[in-house]
């Protein structure tokens, strides 16, 4: 069975100055995106694939997490359309037991509702929600999948 692991990027600095695709992680951001990639190992949710927005506080997100995945930069995560997420993850190659998405809010957190009819209140920086879906990458549906968990630096 397949597993999403779904990743809203770590608190990035104010985008005052810079150009939003610019924005990088604070410190608390760093320590958050490090701790998140502790979280995965200790609960055996290593993804060997990720797909990943361009943005620079995704990519250093998915630095920290410091797993050995093999990423996809895409564009389209950094539209911030949950449509377009969907697609994506129904893109995913059938070889991609766990599969990581590493984006942006309100996107991501409704691509967690969507995929399983249910997600937490808020969707706050790092947090990440792990799905499981029936099938193949490619009939992901709305409603197919069932939310494992939630994990937010928090917790």
């Amino acid at each position: 069975m397949p597993t999403l692991i779904v990743l809203r990027h770590a608190k990035a600095v104010a985008g005052f100055g810079t150009a939003d695709i610019d924005r990088v992680l604070t410190d608390r951001g760093r320590r958050d995106a490090a701790a998140a990639g502790d979280w995965l190992r200790a609960h055996d949710l290593v993804p060997g694939r990720a797909l990943c927005s361009p943005a620079a506080r995704t990519r250093e997100t998915l630095g920290l997490l410091a797993v050995d995945a093999e990423v996809s930069f895409e564009p389209g995560i950094y539209s911030d359309d949950p449509a377009g997420l969907l697609t994506l993850v129904g893109e995913a190659p059938d070889d991609a037991g766990t599969l990581l998405l590493v984006g942006h809010n309100p996107s991501v957190h409704q691509l967690v509702h969507d995929l399983t009819g249910q997600a937490p209140d808020a969707f706050p920086t790092c947090a990440l929600a792990v799905i499981d879906l029936p099938g193949g990458w490619s009939g992901v549906r709305p409603g197919l999948g069932t939310l494992r968990t939630v994990h937010t630096p928090k917790d």
